[in-house]
C-alpha cells in the first residue's frame, strides 16, 4: 500500500530549490519551477542546453525585476544545502542522488529523489493549468503514468475558458473583497456559485454575469431559468462534445427525443426529472407545439432545462422552431450543435462522403416530409459526382430508388443504408438502387437508418473500421 501524502499548494516565489543534475530529468523539473517563479539553482558538472536557454529567456525578461535561476556546473557539495531548501536530486547516478540525499537532509532540506520516491519528502504532482487554476494530480510518485493518464483525461475535459471564468472571479474578489461582514460575503459566494453567473461566464456572456452579480449583491432573487438545446450526436457517447456534456451533468429536468441512446441518458444527474418526447414516423408522442410551451414553462420555474436532441439540433432536428419560441418568450438559452448522423454514420461505416475520385459535393434530404409524404425535388438530386444522404427514408426507400432511377440517375449507383450507427450493435447494408428495394423485403432493418447514395458507398468494404457489420 502506497505511504500516505498530505498535498499542499506552496508560493514558488517564496522557496528556494536546488536541483542536483543537469540531464534530460532535471530539465524538466528546473522548466516546472521557473515557470512557477521559483528561486533554483543548478548544480551538475555538465548541465543541458535547454536549461542555459531557461538562464537567457529569463535573462531578456526584464519583468522578473530579478535573477531567479543559477546555474553552476561544477559537482555537489554538502555546502549547497541550507535548512528548508527543497531539494531536487535528479543525476542519474544513483550512487550520488543518495549520498546527497543525506547530505540535504543533514542540513535540514526536504528532499525529492526522482529514481526514488518511495522516501521523499515531497513530489512534483501532474498539473492542469486553467489559470488561476491549478489542479496537481499525484501518486507521491508510485505510478507516474497513472498520474499522467488522469491529468490527461482532466485535461481533456475542462474547458479552456475555465481560465477566462478564474479571471472574472478574480476580479470580482478585488471589488467585493471589503463589502460587507466574513459571514456575508461567504453567503454572496455560495449564491453566486450556484446561480447561473459562472455558466454565463463560460458562454463569454459577461456582461450578463455582471447584472447578475449586481442584482446578487443588492439582495435580489438571481434565481433565473434557462434552456440548453444539446446535439447528442448519433448514438455514441464518445461522440458528445465537452460542452455537451458538461451542460448534461447540469440539467435539472430534461426533454430528450427517441434518438437519444440509453448511454447518453445514463450521464444525466440522479435526480435530474427526465420527459420523453420523442417522435417516430406517425407517432407523437407530445405534439412540437407543446414541447415548446414545456421547455418556456419549466425555464419560467428558474429550471436549467435541457433539450436533448439526437444528432445536431440544427438538421432536421426543428431546434429552431424550439428557441424561436424560448426567444420570443425571453427565456435565454444556449445551443451546442452535435455530430449529425450524416457525418457520424457515415464515418462509422467507412464511407467518406465527399472523396475526389468519387464526390466533390454532398446534399442532405430528409425522406419524408412535414406532411408524411416523400415527395422531394427529384430532378435537383440527379447530379454527378455528388453524395446524396437521405434522414428518414427507410420506409419510403422503394419509392426514393424508383424516382431516383426514373429521373436519370443509373440504376447501379451504389447505396448503403447504415442501421443504428455508431452503435454497438450497428449494421451496414450495401447494394444498388435496382437491388436494394427487394433487398430489404426478406429482412429486419430497424430505424434508425441513414441511407446514403452515390459511388463513395463502394469505398465500404476497403475502409470499414468497425467489427460487427
Amino acid at each position: 500500500m502506497s505511504k500516505s501524502s498530505l498535498p499542499l499548494v506552496l508560493n514558488g516565489e517564496r522557496c528556494r530549490f536546488v536541483v542536483i543534475g543537469g540531464g534530460e530529468v532535471a530539465t524538466r523539473k528546473v522548466a516546472t519551477l521557473v515557470e512557477a517563479g521559483a528561486a533554483v539553482t543548478v548544480v551538475a558538472p555538465e548541465i543541458s542546453a535547454s536549461i542555459h536557454k531557461l538562464k537567457q529567456d529569463e535573462q531578456r525578461d526584464e519583468s522578473r525585476g530579478r535573477a531567479r535561476l543559477n546555474i553552476e556546473e561544477r559537482a555537489a557539495a554538502d555546502e549547497d544545502y541550507q535548512a528548508g531548501d527543497y531539494v531536487v536530486l535528479a543525476t542519474d547516478n544513483e550512487s550520488v542522488n543518495r549520498s546527497q540525499a543525506e547530505a540535504a537532509r543533514a542540513a535540514g532540506a526536504f528532499v525529492c529523489r526522482t529514481d526514488e520516491p518511495r522516501e521523499n519528502d515531497f513530489a512534483f504532482p501532474a498539473v492542469v493549468e486553467r489559470l488561476p487554476l491549478k489542479i496537481a494530480i499525484s501518486t507521491s510518485g508510485s505510478s507516474p503514468a497513472l498520474t499522467r493518464l488522469v491529468r490527461d483525461r482532466i485535461e481533456a475535459f475542462i474547458p479552456q475558458d475555465y481560465s477566462r471564468l478564474g479571471a472574472w472571479m478574480e476580479r470580482l474578489r478585488e471589488k467585493y473583497r471589503r463589502e460587507g461582514t466574513s459571514s456575508e460575503r461567504g453567503r454572496f459566494w455560495r449564491r453566486l456559485m450556484r446561480s447561473q453567473a459562472p455558466d454565463q461566464v463560460l458562454a463569454r456572456r459577461e456582461d450578463v454575469a455582471d447584472r447578475l452579480v449586481e442584482d446578487l449583491f443588492a439582495g435580489k432573487d438571481v434565481t433565473r431559468g434557462e434552456a440548453f438545446l444539446v446535439g447528442a450526436g448519433p448514438g455514441d457517447p464518445d461522440l458528445l462534445t465537452f460542452r455537451a456534456l458538461r451542460l448534461i451533468q447540469m440539467a435539472e429536468v430534461v426533454f430528450y427525443d427517441r434518438l437519444v441512446s440509453p448511454a447518453i441518458l445514463e450521464l444525466l444527474p440522479d435526480d435530474c426529472e427526465r420527459h420523453y418526447v420523442g417522435k417516430a414516423r406517425s407517432d407523437h408522442a407530445v405534439p412540437q407545439d407543446q414541447i415548446n410551451q414545456r421547455l418556456v414553462d419549466e425555464a419560467e420555474k428558474g429550471r436549467r432545462v435541457l433539450r436533448l436532441k439526437g444528432g445536431d439540433p440544427f438538421i432536421f432536428g426543428r431546434g429552431g422552431e424550439e428557441i424561436q419560441q424560448l426567444a420570443e418568450a425571453g427565456i435565454p438559452f444556449q445551443v451546442v450543435p452535435g455530430i449529425t448522423a450524416a457525418s457520424g454514420c457515415s464515418a462509422y461505416a467507412g464511407i467518406p462522403l465527399t472523396h475526389r475520385d468519387h464526390a466533390q459535393s454532398v446534399r442532405f434530404v430528409t425522406g419524408h416530409m412535414k406532411d408524411g409524404s416523400c415527395n422531394l425535388p427529384w430532378s435537383e438530386l440527379i447530379h454527378p459526382h455528388q453524395t446524396l444522404v437521405i434522414y428518414m427514408g427507410l420506409v419510403g426507400l422503394p419509392e426514393i430508388c424508383s424516382q431516383l432511377i426514373s429521373h436519370g440517375m443509373p440504376a447501379d449507383t451504389p447505396i448503403a443504408l447504415v442501421e443504428k450507427g455508431t452503435l454497438p450493435d450497428q449494421k451496414v447494408h450495401t447494394g444498388t438502387l435496382t437491388s436494394m428495394p427487394e433487398y430489404v423485403k426478406g429482412r429486419e432493418i430497424h430505424a434508425p437508418t441513414l441511407t446514403i447514395v452515390g459511388s463513395v458507398v463502394s469505398l465500404h468494404e476497403v475502409l470499414q473500421w468497425r467489427s460487427g457489420e
